[in-house]
C-alpha cells in the first residue's frame, strides 16, 4: 500500500522509513583474522589475538569477504567502487576490545543500487540503496547469567558484516517488511549471507520519521537490531504512531536510539542519537586502501546464479506458470533447485518438453509435497522423497499406470518408507486397470445388484451416474481407470 497514512487528531501523517540492514558475510573466517565464524560455539572459543586486540596484532583483509560484498553489490545493480577505504569508528563498549570498529562509512566498496519489491496490490516499487560497506561486528554482552555481573562473548567480534543502507524510500510497514524479505531472499540466492535472522546473522536498524504528506522530512529515531520481518513491521508502525501522538500532544521528537520489545510490540528509548562526527572517524593506519580491478569484478559477476526476479520471470514467461506459483517456487533457492531437478527428470522420463510438464510438476510440489512436509515438520531440504522420486510418481500418473486415488496411496507410502514409486506399485499391485473386460464385469455386477437405481437412472435421474461410478471404483479397489469406467458405464446404462 503506497499511500499508507496515519489518521491523527490534527490530520493525516505520512511515514518515512530507511533501513540499515546488517548482514553477516558468508565466510569461514572473520574480516581481519583467521578465527572461525560458525554459529553456536562455546563462548569465547572463536577469538584470535587480533579479535581480542592484543598489542602488536595487525588486521589482514579477508579476500572472500570482499568478493561476497562485490557479488552482493552486483546483484542489486549497484556501482562497484574499485577503490575503497577502511576507517576506525571510535567508541567504547565492553564487548569491543579495540575501542573502535573498523568500517567503510565514507568510502564504501559498493555505491548506489536498488531493490524492487512487490506491493500489496501486486504493483512494484524500487527502493534505492545508498551503499553497502564492510565492517566488523562487535562482541556480545550477556546480562542474564548473574544477578550483579555481565559477561562478554567475543565469538562474534570481528565477523564480517555488510551494512546495506537504503534510501528513505519506504512509506509503510508493509513496504519495510517486503524490502527486508526481498533482500533476505536475494542474499540467500547470492550466497553472501545465510539470512538466519533468529541467529543474528541478519538484523536491521529501523529509522522512522513522520511528516505531513509531501512536507520536509521530520526528525527520525533509530530502533536498533530488530531481527525478524514481522518485528520490523511492528517497530515501524508503533514508532510512527508514537511520534504522531507525541507531536499532536505538543511534544517534540528527539533524535535518539531506541530498542524494540518483541513481547509488547513497542519501542523504548535507549540513548540519545550520536551524529557520525561524534565517533571520530579517521583512516585505519594499519590498513591500506582496498583496491580491486575490473577482472575481479568480472569474475564476481560470472559467479552469480540466476537471481530471484529473473528466475520468477522465466517461470512465468517460458514455463507458463502463474505469478503465484512462480513466486512460491522461487521463494527459496533450495525450492527452485528442487523443482527444476524434478521437472528435468520428469521431461526425461516422458520424453516431452519441460514447458508441457511444468504446470503439473509445480502443482504437485506446491500442494501435495508442501502439504506433506508441513505435516511432517520438515522443509524441502529435509524431504523424505527426492526430486527424481516425485518425477517418477508424476510420470506413472501421466502414462496411465496410476489413477488419482492410487497416486495418493503411492505418495503416502513413499513418505512412510522412502521406497521408489515403481517399486511400491509392483509390490502392492496398485496398477490402474484399463482392461474393459474386467471393468465391464464389475459394472454388470453393480447393475444387477441395483435394479431399482438402474430404473431410476433410465427414467431420467441422471445424478445417479455418480453413484454407479463410486460403486464400480469401490468394487475394483480404486484401481479402475476413471475415464474407462465413465465411458463403459455410460454405454452399458444407456444401452
Amino acid at each position: 500500500m503506497t499511500n499508507w497514512t496515519i489518521k491523527g487528531a490534527t490530520g493525516d501523517w505520512e511515514i518515512v522509513v530507511g533501513l540499515e540492514v546488517h548482514a553477516q558475510v558468508t565466510a569461514q573466517s572473520k574480516l581481519f583474522s583467521g578465527a572461525a565464524t560458525a554459529f553456536g560455539a562455546e563462548p569465547n572459543a572463536q577469538v584470535s589475538l587480533v579479535d581480542a586486540a592484543m598489542p602488536g596484532m595487525l588486521p589482514v583483509v579477508n579476500g572472500e569477504c570482499v568478493r561476497q560484498a562485490v557479488r552482493t553489490g552486483l546483484a542489486i545493480d549497484a556501482q562497484i567502487n574499485l577503490w575503497s577505504r577502511f576507517d576506525r569508528k571510535n567508541y567504547f563498549y565492553a564487548d569491543l576490545p579495540q575501542g573502535y570498529q573498523i568500517s567503510q562509512l565514507y568510502h564504501p566498496i559498493v555505491g548506489e543500487g536498488g531493490l524492487t519489491i512487490t506491493l500489496e496490490d501486486g504493483s512494484e516499487k524500487r527502493i534505492g540503496i545508498e551503499r553497502i560497506h564492510l565492517e566488523q561486528d562487535a562482541g556480545k554482552s550477556v546480562h542474564d547469567l548473574h544477578p550483579t555481573m555481565s559477561y562478554v562473548d567475543l565469538n562474534r567480534s570481528g565477523c564480517a558484516l555488510m551494512e546495506i543502507v537504503s534510501r528513505p524510500d519506504i512509506r509503510s510497514p508493509f513496504e519495510a517488511g517486503a524490502y527486508v524479505a526481498a533482500l533476505r531472499q536475494l542474499l540467500r540466492y547470492v550466497g553472501s549471507c545465510d539470512g538466519n535472522m533468529d541467529e543474528g546473522s541478519m538484523r536491521a536498524d529501523v529509522n522512522v520519521s513522520v511528516r505531513r504528506p509531501g512536507a520536509a522530512f521530520g526528525t527520525r529515531t533509530e530502533t536498533k537490531n530488530v531481527n525478524s520481518v514481522r518485528f520490523i513491521m511492528q517497530a515501524v508502525e508503533h514508532e510512527a504512531r508514537r511520534q504522531v501522538d507525541l507531536i499532536e500532544s505538543g511534544g517534540t521528537v528527539r533524535q535518539e536510539t531506541r530498542l524494540f520489545d518483541p513481547g509488547t510490540g513497542t519501542t523504548r528509548a535507549m540513548r540519545s542519537k550520536e551524529d557520525a562526527h561524534d565517533y571520530r572517524y579517521f583512516p585505519d593506519p594499519d590498513l591500506l586502501p582496498l583496491v580491486i580491478d575490473e577482472a575481479f569484478v568480472a569474475a564476481a559477476r560470472a559467479s552469480l546464479p540466476e537471481l530471484p526476479a529473473a528466475k520468477r520471470a522465466r517461470y512465468i514467461d517460458v514455463l507458463g506458470l502463474s505469478p503465484y506459483l512462480a513466486g512460491v517456487l522461487t521463494a527459496e533457492q533450495e525450492t527452485a533447485d528442487w523443482f527444476e531437478a524434478c521437472l528435468a527428470d520428469l521431461a526425461r522420463r516422458l520424453g516431452k518438453p519441460e514447458t508441457e510438464l511444468a504446470q503439473r510438476a509445480a502443482n504437485f510440489i506446491s500442494t501435495d509435497l508442501f502439504g506433506a512436509l508441513k505435516k511432517l515438520g520438515r522443509d524441502i531440504t529435509d524431504s523424505p522423497v527426492s526430486p527424481a522420486g516425485i518425477a517418477e510418481l508424476i510420470a506413472l500418473s501421466a502414462d496411465g499406470t496410476l489413477s488419482g486415488p492410487l497416486s495418493k496411496q503411492v505418495f503416502e507410502a513413499m513418505l512412510e518408507t522412502g521406497e521408489a514409486a515403481g517399486a511400491i506399485v509392483e509390490a502392492r499391485g496398485l496398477k490402474q486397470v484399463s482392461d474393459t473386460g474386467a471393468i465391464d464385469a464389475a459394472i454388470a455386477e453393480i447393475l444387477a445388484a441395483n435394479p431399482d437405481k438402474v430404473a431410476e437412472y433410465r427414467g431420467g435421474k441422471d445424478k445417479l451416474f455418480g453413484f454407479f461410478v463410486g460403486q464400480v471404483m469401490r468394487a475394483m479397489a480404486g484401481k479402475a481407470a476413471p475415464g474407462v469406467v465413465n465411458d463403459r458405464l455410460k454405454a452399458l446404462l444407456d444401452g
